[in-house]
């Protein structure tokens, strides 16, 4: 089961060139689930539960993940993608909200129209232009490791970042062995994948010197014939800290 991954809304320097990127091909196709996850720190504290909503409807597929914060914070992202030979991004709406996040967000990403619309915190819309690349994959990337066999060499992919100057950073994706984990006390092996956030330019040059780059992500999925999403870890937003999200079970009282 895919969860969102998170990236930093706010990254450093003026938009960087085009580096190679390629569309993700559809492997393992999507279809309608609704999964439960929650939302931890890396010392296993519990700061957030939430749900996963996806459905297909044709080639259109409708993903949908919120999280609800122990402190009233929310954040909720629903992504509409197509899925033919290639997955593409239609539109991605993403709001962050509450004591858990510095900066409120409230973005909306149509790339049909090829527009980013902000609202800021007293309501007010303002929507930019932006020629995105084909394969943006804002709300996509879970679904792109997924179909991204383990063998596969590093894989980069485009990233559309928010903020007043929208602007497109690259994912280099790459995998870092197997990872042991239990089901039931059954032992399974993981698929660790690396997510490298490019920046790119004179502020890719800069970033680390300043201590502004962002940190990589890690997805861990099994793989196989219907791979499963396990755990990702990684901040919600720039200079937050990292968190673990992964899958939970119902509980019932005795």
């Amino acid at each position: 089961m895919p969860a969102r991954f998170h990236l930093l809304l706010l990254l450093l320097g003026p938009l960087a060139p085009r580096a190679h990127a390629e569309l993700v091909r559809v492997i393992h196709a999507e279809g309608s689930a609704h999964g439960f996850v929650e939302v931890t720190t890396a010392d296993g504290k519990r700061v957030a539960v939430g749900d996963l909503l996806r459905s297909s409807h044709g080639n259109v597929v409708r993903s949908q993940l919120v999280l609800r914060f122990l402190d009233g914070s929310l954040d909720d992202e629903t992504t509409v993608y197509e899925q033919r030979a290639f997955f593409r991004l239609l539109s991605d709406h993403h709001v962050q909200k509450g004591p858990s996040f510095p900066s409120p967000v409230d973005v909306t990403i149509d790339a049909r129209a090829r527009t980013i619309t902000t609202i800021d915190a007293n309501g007010a819309a303002k929507s930019l232009h932006l020629d995105m690349p084909r394969d943006a994959c804002n709300g996509l990337l879970i679904t792109a490791l997924m179909n991204m066999p383990p063998s596969t060499p590093e894989k980069k992919i485009a990233l559309i970042v928010a903020g007043d100057k929208p602007r497109i950073v690259h994912l280099a994706l790459s995998t870092g062995g197997q990872v042991a984990f239990t089901i039931g006390g059954e032992p399974r092996m993981a698929t660790d994948y690396r997510v490298h956030v490019e920046i790119g330019g004179i502020a890719g040059v800069v970033a680390p010197l300043v201590g502004k780059q962002p940190v990589d992500y890690h997805v861990w999925l099994l793989p196989g014939e219907a791979p499963a999403f396990i755990r990702e870890e990684g901040p919600l937003f720039e200079g937050g800290p990292v968190l673990r999200i992964q899958q939970i079970s119902a509980q019932f009282p005795n």
